[in-house]
């Protein structure tokens, strides 16, 4: 039986529908915190638990009989993480679960400027700690999120960001496709696993691109960090929302998210999208 967590996410719910064309439903079960959003499994034959990690009574049963257990990683930038982790990788030990996943991310590390690597970083050491073999699936920094953090270059013809640092820009769709592959497989993949697109452009190579796909010069222009971080604030970003990105861009100009890896072309056996189609997605 596999188990997967946050399956009425975008991520890990990819993960079910690719699990879907390899495996039997009934060898699959969700564990999610609202039961109602995962009717479309249950219509399809898949088991619905309900499981939260902030109500960790919940989850024993919700992992119960699982050979593997997909944990989904927190996402909230105001809760904690690791605690919240810390309760989920525990009630698979009474739940006595034979392998966990976890989505991690390509920059776990203890000094990342960006707080979800620390987070992540800090849950690997639990996986460890834990006596249940564990796959850390270190996904590269999601392409999706060039909307955002690319800024609003579509109108204004500047990438205006305080980084110019390289990112392996990962498309979501092919992190869970192989993270289907890897469960459907039950392979021999052991700790820290990294998952990245084959190619990490810096901000600068990404104006260019952006100006061969718009049709128009598109320039790079690095702005001090503190004037961004004002500049989000005054156009009503929370602080706290403003620190945590501001974050991302000092771990790029790191190198944190410079790395690549050819395994997911490997398991998706072909060329994984890259920075170049996520930026036409978001011209469109």
């Amino acid at each position: 039986m596999i188990v997967v967590t946050g399956a009425t996410g975008a991520l890990n719910g990819a993960t079910v529908d690719h699990l879907l064309e390899r495996l039997p439903a009934s060898e699959i079960a969700v564990a999610v915190r609202d039961t109602s959003k995962a009717a479309r499994f249950a219509r399809r034959g898949v088991e619905v638990r309900r499981g939260d990690y902030a109500h960790p009574d919940s989850l024993p049963a919700a992992f119960a009989g699982a050979d593997q257990l997909l944990l989904v990683s927190s996402n909230d930038p105001t809760a904690d993480a690791i605690g919240l982790h810390r309760a989920a990788v525990d009630a698979a030990v009474t739940a006595d679960v034979k392998r966990i996943l976890y989505t991690s991310h390509q920059a776990a590390a203890p000094d990342n400027p960006f707080a979800p690597g620390r987070d992540h970083f800090a849950t690997e050491q639990l996986l460890a700690a834990s006596g249940i073999p564990w796959t850390s699936l270190r996904n590269g920094f999601y392409a999706h999120s060039l909307k955002w953090l690319a800024g609003p270059w579509r109108e204004t013809g500047v990438i205006a960001v305080p980084s110019d640092g390289p990112v392996s820009w990962t498309a979501r769709e092919d992190a869970a496709e192989a993270a289907a592959i890897i469960l459907a497989a039950r392979g021999p993949y052991d700790g820290p696993i990294t998952i990245t697109a084959p190619a990490a452009p810096t901000f600068t190579e990404l104006a260019e691109i952006a100006s061969e796909l718009s049709g128009r010069t598109v320039r790079f222009q690095r702005i001090d960090a503190e004037e961004w971080a004002a500049a989000q604030s005054a156009a009503g970003q929370p602080e706290h929302m403003t620190r945590f990105l501001l974050g991302f861009y000092q771990a790029a100009q790191g190198g944190f998210f410079a790395g690549t890896d050819p395994l997911l072309g490997e398991l998706l056996d072909r060329q994984p999208r890259n920075a170049r189609d996520a930026l036409q997605a978001t011209s469109e």
